[in-house]
């Protein structure tokens, strides 16, 4: 049976695709990586120091070696015109020579001859170039001692070479070459490395072992994480993870999921605020459609029945259809105003004074007060940058809220302007109605909330007259607010930003 791909993976196993075993099989490549180059390096400073070694003892020996021993028996003429020895030298005063195994002995003329001077058992001696010999005969004395070069000889045979100057002024320019295999040397140097890849891999095999424990200990923290991931849901959204857990990458990550799980919630509350305000808006919109359109319908069912033919019916029937047709047409023009402020209001701002655009204004509030007592108190030169024709609505909706809840006899209305700083103005309308209760202060901007369930429709209208000030107030960058005392009337404030030049004046 295929496995899913997305089954996941138990803390106790490794899968390819896990992070525990990507961390391992990583850092064991690297290691294994780290331990074959310490390999390399020590194999060539092994070698190195095997050859700088051998090339001093080669020296040693080829300083102990006499000169009967070089220079006797049959030699060349050359070697007869640089201070040859007689061939049989006399009795007793021949020593032995001993020279290491495996080696080559050979003199070198001024015009790079090769004499070699090994018996048969030796290795024949390597041959350079001449510019070579010359190289070695200019090189000063003192860097001799170290030198050696790493040659072929005739058989193919790897050969490890020093040379010495021969003593005597009728000997100059003439080179003794001392040569030794290497292949001893490098085994020597292959052993090394054998053994240091031995112990390299067991250490492997051990901090292996050692690591899955130490690698599962420090996962933990991750595992922990997951498990609270899978724990969430849209209705559990208040669970968080711990921000100390020990390891910085770890607490990083676990205050950005907190964070994250923050915004979720408050965004999925917003959505379900949304939704019942949606929910309620959709039912109070039905109901208030529903009124005029019932209303309508009933009249004409009452005419149809024969009413027509009464001329007084008749009026009555008609004047009472148009006021619902009207109230009908208020609240879906009022709709269709709060649908464009909710997307992107467009308002045609300009310098205005509202001093001015209010003592524009007073004729008509005070024939909407029917009687009530109006008093205005406006600061002069009060100067901000608005739409004209939004911010007369939003003075008239304040100003019919205000009359909808006074005495027609005994209400009083006071609309005041002033400056609150040099960068704001404040608009207040207030009355002297029965107030707000403190339960239903926070709502009183919703769309059709009412404070007053039982009001009849002549006492109010649809509860859209405030939600539509609150967008164009908004939409000005400003504020609106409510304040009330139960018995004490209510007050709606407006503040709105003042425009540039009058703040610069102030």
């Amino acid at each position: 049976m295929r496995r899913n791909r997305f089954f996941p993976v138990g803390r106790g196993t490794l899968s390819p695709r896990s992070l525990r075993s990507q961390l391992l099989s990583r850092s064991l490549l690297v290691l294994a990586l780290l331990l074959a180059l310490i390999g390399s390096v020590q194999y060539v400073v092994v070698k190195n120091f095997l050859y700088r070694n051998q090339a001093e003892t080669l020296m040693s020996q080829i300083r102990g070696i006499p000169d009967f021993f070089l220079f006797g028996g049959e030699l060349p003429a050359w070697a007869e015109r640089i201070g040859g020895v007689p061939a049989s030298p006399k009795e007793g005063e021949r020593r032995p020579v001993l020279f290491l195994p495996d080696t080559s002995l050979a003199l070198i003329s001024s015009s790079s001859e090769v004499i070699s001077r090994s018996d048969g058992s030796g290795l024949p001696a390597p041959r350079l170039s001449e510019a070579e010999y010359a190289a070695v005969r200019n090189q000063p004395r003192n860097l001799r001692k170290d030198a050696y070069k790493v040659v072929r000889d005739p058989n193919g045979m790897e050969q490890l070479v020093v040379f010495r100057p021969a003593d005597g002024p009728q000997r100059r320019g003439t080179l003794i070459q001392m040569g030794i295999a290497t292949a001893h040397l490098k085994a020597i140097a292959l052993r090394q490395l054998t053994i240091f890849m031995v112990l390299s891999l067991i250490a492997l095999g051990g901090g292996l072992m050692l690591y899955l424990s130490v690698l599962r200990k420090t996962l933990k923290p991750l595992h922990q994480m997951i498990g609270t991931v899978r724990e969430l849901d849209a209705g559990n959204l208040d669970r968080r993870f711990p921000a100390s857990l020990g390891q910085s990458e770890i607490d990083r990550l676990a205050v950005s999921f907190n964070g994250m799980l923050e915004r979720l919630q408050t965004s999925f509350a917003t959505e379900r605020e949304a939704k019942e305000q949606m929910r309620r808006f959709i039912a109070d919109a039905s109901h208030e459609l529903r009124t005029p359109l019932t209303s309508i319908h009933g009249f004409l069912e009452v005419l149809l029945r024969g009413a027509a033919d009464k001329p007084e019916q008749l009026n009555a029937a008609l004047s009472s259809m148009l006021g619902e047709a009207r109230r009908m047409k208020k609240l879906v023009e009022d709709l269709l105003t709060l649908a464009k402020l909710d997307r992107a209001p467009v308002l045609s701002r300009s310098e205005i004074r509202l001093d001015a655009l209010v003592a524009e204004m007073e004729p008509h509030l005070r024939m909407l007060a029917d009687g009530r007592s109006v008093v205005f108190r406006l600061a002069p030169e009060m100067t901000v940058t608005a739409d004209s024709d939004k911010i007369k609505q939003v003075v008239l909706n304040l100003f019919h809220n205000a009359v909808q809840h006074t005495d027609p006899a005994k209400g009083r209305i006071t609309v005041t302007l002033s400056r609150v700083t040099e960068h704001e103005a404040l608009l207040c309308v207030q009355d002297n109605g029965p107030g707000i209760p403190a339960e239903h202060l926070p709502h009183v901007f919703e769309r059709f909330y009412r404070s007053d369930a039982s009001r009849t429709r002549k006492q109010g209208g649809a509860g859209l007259g405030l939600a539509i000030s609150q967008a164009i107030v908004a939409a000005h960058g400003g504020r609106i607010s409510a304040h009330s005392a139960p018995g004490g009337g209510a007050a709606f404030e407006v503040r709105l930003p003042a425009a540039a030049a009058d703040a610069a004046a102030r």
